[in-house]
Formats: structure tokens, sequence, C-alpha cells
């Protein structure tokens, strides 16, 4: 009876703790398996321990410069997507106007459209504007479908903020462009901060439109589907494993930075 009045009580727990395992594991099964030496090109079975992946992490030929291609990609469509979508986040809450109702459900659309659909739809823009497939088509590829992600990250922001704070602002002779940066901005920066990292992942993840829109160019998924049609280097694990434990560090970075403004504040 006691075990079954502690399992109701930490039911919650439990499940959460499940969910995060079974959602962890992949990133698990990826940093053991970049310390494996492989005995073929296959990187699926443990055969032995290894730092040698780790200690030449660019040892297999193109991979790097196609890592060094999605990070600027990534980079670039972040600015960009952020940029646009903070200024329509801010129009759609803020102002009224014609079509605001249409913009705001067309907004959604890139989410909810397949990745495939949108892909095809952009290849045959480009084709038909004779655009050249490379870099500057996946970049645009990029900033539009992560465009929608920050508009509903920095939205949600801007529809929880106090205008209050603003009109104080006022009373106390601030102009509209200190009003923006010394009051309004810094309440939006957690949407747009998040709104930003969200658009840098979707973009360095994306396989299927820059797929669709690459021409001859390389990024990482693309290297990473490519290379598994003839073998999985380590290598592969071990950029992946970095890339994780560099998440986890802005995540927890961030957390030690909110509760040191919070006991401030406090």
């Amino acid at each position: 009876m006691a075990f079954v009045n502690w399992f109701k009580r930490n039911l919650v727990v439990l499940a959460g703790l499940l969910t995060l395992g079974y959602l962890l594991l992949p990133n698990v099964v990826v940093t053991v398996f970049s310390f494996n030496k492989p005995k073929g090109r296959f990187n699926y079975q443990w055969q032995h321990f290894s730092l040698d992946a780790w200690k030449d992490p660019c040892g297999v030929a193109d991979m790097c410069g196609s890592l060094s291609l999605s990070l600027q990609l990534a980079v670039w469509a972040m600015l960009g997507a952020t940029a646009l979508g903070t200024m329509i986040a801010f129009a759609l809450v803020r102002y009224r106007f014609r079509a605001r109702g249409t913009v705001n459900s067309l907004i959604f659309l890139p989410m909810a459209m397949p990745e495939v659909v949108m892909a095809a739809s952009l290849l045959t823009l480009f084709l038909n504007m004779g655009a050249q497939l490379g870099f500057w088509t996946i970049l645009i590829a990029h900033i539009m479908f992560c465009l929608s992600f920050v508009v509903v990250a920095v939205k949600a922001r801007v529809m929880s903020m106090d205008p209050r704070l603003e009109q104080a602002a006022q009373d106390l002779y601030a102009g509209p462009f200190q009003t923006f940066v010394r009051v309004t901005l810094p309440i939006a920066a957690p949407g747009i901060a998040a709104g930003a990292l969200l658009a840098f992942a979707l973009s360095f993840d994306d396989f299927i439109i820059t797929n669709f829109n690459a021409g001859s160019t390389v990024t990482f998924p693309m290297f990473v589907w490519g290379s598994a049609q003839r073998g999985t280097p380590v290598q592969i694990n071990v950029i992946g494993t970095a890339m994780f434990i560099i998440a986890v560090l802005l995540v927890l970075g961030s957390m030690v930075v909110g509760n040191r403004r919070n006991r401030q504040r406090a």
C-alpha cells in the first residue's frame, strides 16, 4: 500500500523522467559511439573504446567544410528571420491594418505545410526565375520557413507586455527611440532570443528543403545522409556530440543568468 501511494504521488514526475529519457536516448547513443573504433565502414556496432575520432574530428574529407557551410547558413538565416520576424510580430500586435487577420493566418502556413511541398514550390520558383541553386537559394528558403517560428515566439512575448510601462517612460519624457531601446526591447528580448535560437536550430538541422534547393552545394545534414549510404564515420558522432554539449551549456548558462537577475530584482 505504501508503494502504491508513493507511486500515485510521483506519477507525474516519473512520467516526465521517462519522457525525458526517451528523448535523450538518441543523444546518449551518439555520444557513446563517438568513442567507438569500428572495424568496417559502418559505426553501428560497438568494438572498443578509442579517442581517435575526437583527436581528428575533421579526418573525413569535406565533412568540416559542409559543417562550416551549415553554420554560416544557420547564422545568416537566424539573423534574417529574427529581424523580419520581430518586425512582423510587433506589427501584428501593435497596429491595426487591412488584411491583418489574413496575414495572421498566413504566418502559420509554413509551420503547417509539409516541408516537401514547400521545398518543391521554392524549387519551382527559383527555376522560373533562372536563379542558380546554391548558397543564396538555400539561405532564402531557410529564412522563409524559419520566419513563422520567430513570429510566433516574439508575438507571444509582445502580447504579454504591459503597455503601461512604455506609457510611464513617455511620461518621463523618453522619446520613441529611447522608449523602445530601454523599455520595449529588454522586455521583448527573451521572446526574440527564443525565436533566434529556434531559427538557428531549424536552419542547421534542415535536410528536405535544403536538398531540393541546394544544387551541388552540400550542407552537413546532406553530408550525413550521403555518408550513411556508404558508411558512417565516427567523426559524425563527434560533431553531433559536440553540438549537443554546446546546446546544453547554452541552456544552463541562460538559466544561471536568469536566476541571478531574479535574485538581484528580489
